[in-house]
């Protein structure tokens, strides 16, 4: 059925009556929008992208603060025209992909997306494990078997809105690191001059960090777990209101609009504040080689006291919890989709036996890369420096879906969405290209 069928049907119903206090947009409503952009930008702040930020922040101090300024329209753009492909056709982006476009790019996009997945869950649950052992004396090695059974677990058998509910109250975790910067009691002038003015280097590290924040920030698993989990949170409307007539889809792509950008500012505030923090701490006290969130966190104490070192890894673990399952989850999606299986978080595991295989296989690989003599503290870095070189094609790909007229109908991108998307693209092009360059000696500043 075509987007502009799908919008007839809608408006031919009638909506309910509600009273003036219902259909007032206040807090409760705004509220009431957020779900899988709020989780989705929670979920951008996952272990290893606090290791990326707290290396930045270390080695440079403040002079990459205004790259939380630079990346969180891009972001926005991106997240939100994989909600509105969701939204729209009702389906997930392989999905999309699968039904309109040759066979070479579908597969093509879930490979790219199952090899920086991989690698990103593997890193993750090193983190969570390195920050659990810093809370309780324990050896990593025991918390990585853990944490993955325990997600593995809950990802099977918990149902779609109990894994909404508690990764929303999971986000509050972020909020931690906001915390931990005003603790530093950093230099409020210096810090403002990082935000508005870039500092702007071709040196070989500076641009492996920036690809590497790049990468972290706008990850191709946001883009597939985005666009699944609208389809996913609208068919759970659907089973929760059964014959009542739905939203108008105007209706949802405002309600869509207000989760993403509150969730991308929430995951580029907390980023802000990471590299604010390591800057105004590890940085200025001279800990400028610091290479995971774990190692900042042990750094951090004697520095800036033990709330805040106690503060960055609570969050360290938590935001695990929340990006693991994004991780596992987004790769189960654009498999079943590529392959039309079963698929959902609300599905038993014997109903969607292939979907809940493809979780199990990605949290079993990223273990055993963890025990693999692949050091778990570059991997940190590295996964997040991967996801910056793979997200140029996809966001590539996510442009040419939703300026197509066939998939779209009325609801293709509009300038705004294609500036911002198109120079995500670009610069994150630009920036790749760049780091490849300097690993061959052709920058060497």
């Amino acid at each position: 059925m075509t987007a502009k069928k799908v919008e007839a049907e809608r408006r031919a119903k009638k909506r309910p009556k509600t009273s003036h206090k219902e259909g007032t947009r206040g807090i409760g409503a705004f509220l009431g929008d957020l779900g899988p952009g709020l989780v989705t930008g929670a979920a951008d702040d996952d272990p290893s992208g606090i290791s990326t930020y707290s290396q930045a922040g270390a080695a440079f101090g403040y002079g990459l603060l205004w790259t939380a300024l630079l990346s969180f329209p891009m972001m926005v753009a991106v997240q939100l025209m994989c909600a509105r492909i969701g939204l729209v056709t009702r389906r997930g982006l392989a999905s999309v992909l699968r039904k309109y476009y040759p066979p070479w790019l579908l597969w093509f996009a879930c490979i790219l997306l199952l090899i920086g997945n991989t690698i990103n869950i593997a890193a993750d649950l090193s983190g969570m494990a390195a920050g659990a052992e810093l809370l309780s004396g324990i050896n990593r090695g025991f918390f990585v078997p853990v944490f993955a059974l325990a997600i593995l677990l809950f990802l099977m058998y918990g149902s779609y809105a109990l894994m909404l509910r508690i990764f929303k109250w999971l986000t509050l975790v972020l909020f931690a690191y906001v915390v931990a910067a005003f603790l530093a009691k950093p230099e409020w002038l210096d810090v403002l001059k990082g935000t508005l003015y870039p500092a702007l280097s071709f040196k070989p590290e500076y641009i492996f960090t920036f690809v590497a924040i790049m990468g972290t920030t706008i990850s191709p698993y946001l883009f597939f777990w985005q666009a699944a989990q609208e389809v996913e949170a609208d068919e759970a409307l659907n089973k929760e209101i059964g014959d009542r007539p739905r939203r108008s889809l105007e209706r949802e792509l405002r309600g869509a609009r207000t989760d993403v950008v509150s969730g991308m500012l929430v995951s580029n505030v907390v980023m802000y504040f990471i590299i604010l923090t390591a800057g105004a701490t590890l940085h200025a006290h001279g800990h400028t080689n610091v290479q995971t969130a774990a190692e900042a966190a042990k750094a951090l104490e004697p520095v800036a006291g033990k709330a805040a070192a106690l503060l960055f890894t609570l969050g360290l673990v938590g935001t695990g919890l929340l990006g693991v399952p994004v991780l596992a989850g987004s790769a189960a999606y654009a498999v079943a989709e590529a392959a039309a299986w079963k698929r959902g978080m609300d599905t038993h595991p014997h109903q969607a036996r292939n979907f809940y295989i493809v979780i199990a296989a990605s949290m079993l690989i990223g273990v055993a890369l963890t025990f693999s003599p692949i050091d778990p503290i570059r991997l940190l870095l590295w996964s997040a420096v991967i996801n910056g070189l793979l997200a140029p094609p996809l966001i590539i790909i996510v442009l040419i879906i939703c300026n197509n007229s066939k998939v779209m109908g009325s609801f293709k991108n509009g300038g705004l969405l294609n500036a911002f998307g198109g120079l995500a693209g670009l610069i994150m092009t630009g920036s790749a290209l760049a780091l490849i360059a300097s690993w061959f000696g052709l920058i060497k500043q």
